[in-house]
């Protein structure tokens, strides 16, 4: 018998999730982390609501809403500072939070280490550091030292690298990074605000002289981040004083207090090979991003949430090892497009010829002056992975099902995770389509742990699953817009695939539950 099921290498966000996760269902989880104690310095600025969705579905989405500043304008500005570009982010995003949250990190990764501290089945390892791994006969073989310089071999059936961008869980598998040749010196210079001061929420200066990007980070820090003109100088040849000359144009001494410098280089990389047997990349190990889509810590936590619902069926033995297949082929094009649209974002942002960046902010207060409004980033979905076989009548395949309030026959009001769970959810539009589920498939269907929902009024019944009243109409305008009555959805909100007839339904479910091969049903 191994040590663990799992085993995380970093104690970051993305390792905080995944370790949360796999332990709240049970799977014994050790997370070794080289920090003896929380990083306690923010890095992350902001996070999207897909990721506070995965917050509520972990239960610490109140608390960490106390802490953050729901970001509803990004402007791109000019060397003046005059408006450019204003980009508006809705106050409820299509997963049921606020679309951008400004956030301090440290608070974030507080409410997440104390959760995972909450899990029995949870081992944390701090100020262990990896030294070697080797796959031996079905397991992982891990040599972890400790901070007196002793070596103890710990074993896991898998090992998950989420060690940042300075992976030694990559560097140990040899794999080879796709480089989108995108990447700049800045310098990054945070805050903790003494009082009240008039700032840019969330600003980015297109000034060919020196591209700034200006940020809440929180509701009581700031951050000031500048490109750099030459190589990044090492953290301590930054000078105080040239921080505060920087920054002179919006805040004192009086106003702040300087409590992080840091050089950086972002990169544009993703990795070739995100999985090696047993052993998996995921964040900053597999992926590496510009800053100008806010998406760096937020794909860390979907390859999080993607890998482990299915690294779960497998450990509980309802599905098989194929399932990890599908992990890079889901989150590796996913990613891609993300990293894509931060690089073209960033070229255009940090400009530093003046004279292209006249024209561009030319072009940029023409569209402004017509009236134009810039369209706002579409995440993609999932075209390929563990999703039904392709249909043309199938739109919502791989798509995310939008997260609304739906109102109880109580008359209680509630998010819809809450009402669905967390695992696999089949969502009918009403109750009519219940009658031609066959027995088995509904048996088979239960001991996924799956829940059964349907649409309908105040005072519908269901012996097998929960009504709920679609209050919003979101749900009915997501049926109309994807034509179809019935989702098979994954536990990471991504629909499996969709029915717009009874017939299609119990075909829809067949194939489901064929490819996860649960017991019940072979």
């Amino acid at each position: 018998m191994t040590d663990y099921d799992v085993l995380i290498v970093g104690y970051g966000p993305t390792g905080m999730v995944a370790a949360a996760l796999l332990g709240r269902r049970g799977h014994r989880v050790g997370v070794i982390e080289r920090h003896a104690g929380l990083y306690n310095l923010p890095r992350a600025a902001t996070f999207d609501d897909d990721t506070m969705r995965l917050f509520q579905k972990l239960g610490v989405a109140e608390s960490v809403s106390k802490e953050t500043r729901a970001q509803e304008t990004y402007d791109w500005v000019n060397a003046d500072g005059e408006v450019l570009i204003r980009n508006e982010f809705a106050r409820v995003g299509r997963s049921g939070w606020p679309e951008f949250s400004m956030m301090f990190q440290p608070d974030v990764e507080r409410e997440l280490d104390a959760l995972c501290r909450r899990t029995p089945a949870i081992d944390i390892m701090q100020g262990r550091t990896l030294t070697r791994f080797a796959q031996v006969d079905g397991s992982v073989e891990a040599a972890v030292r400790s901070p007196d310089g002793q070596i103890a071999t710990l074993t896991a059936r898998y090992l998950i690298g989420c060690d940042g961008g300075n992976s030694t869980v990559q560097r140990g598998l040899g794999v080879e990074m796709d480089d989108y040749g995108f990447q700049e010196p800045w310098l990054v210079c945070d805050f903790r605000l003494k009082r009240e001061v008039s700032l840019p929420m969330a600003q980015q200066y297109g000034d060919p002289d020196q591209p700034t990007s200006i940020v809440s980070i929180g509701l009581r820090h700031h951050r000031f981040s500048f490109m750099l003109d030459a190589d990044l100088p090492a953290v301590d040849e930054v000078q105080a004083d040239d921080v505060w000359r920087r920054v002179s144009r919006w805040i004192s001494h009086d106003d702040a207090e300087l409590i992080r410098v840091a050089p950086y280089m972002f990169r544009s990389t993703v990795a070739r090979t995100w999985r090696s047997g047993r052993v998996l990349l995921a964040g900053d190990a597999a992926h590496q991003m510009p800053p100008f889509l806010g998406q760096g810590m937020c794909s860390g936590i979907r390859d999080a949430h993607n890998l482990t619902w299915k690294l779960s069926l497998i450990l509980a033995g309802t599905g098989d090892d194929g399932l990890l297949g599908t992990y890079a082929e889901e989150r590796s094009a996913h990613v891609r497009v993300i990293v894509e649209k931060a690089v073209a974002l960033g070229r255009v942002q940090t400009v530093r010829d003046k004279d292209a960046a006249r024209r561009r902010d030319q072009e940029m207060m023409r569209r402004r002056d017509s009236g134009e409004r810039p369209e706002g980033f579409r995440f993609p979905g999932y075209p390929s992975g563990f999703l039904a076989p392709p249909s043309a009548q199938d739109l919502a395949r791989g798509q995310l099902l939008p997260q609304a309030m739906v109102t109880l026959a109580t008359g209680e009001e509630k998010r819809f995770d809450d009402v669905a769970g967390g695992g696999w959810v089949l969502l009918l539009r009403n109750s009519d389509w219940v009658r031609e589920i066959a027995p088995d498939d509904l048996s088979a269907w239960r001991a996924l742990g799956a829940e059964l929902v349907v649409l309908g009024s105040a005072d519908g019944h269901l012996a097998d699953g929960r009504v709920v009243v679609d209050s919003q109409g979101t749900y009915a305008d997501w049926f109309d817009r994807l034509r179809c009555g019935a989702a098979v959805v994954r536990p990471d909100w991504y629909v499996y695939g969709s029915a717009a007839s009874s017939g299609a339904l119990r075909r829809l479910l067949t194939s489901q539950l064929q490819a996860l091969r649960p017991p019940s049903f072979v």
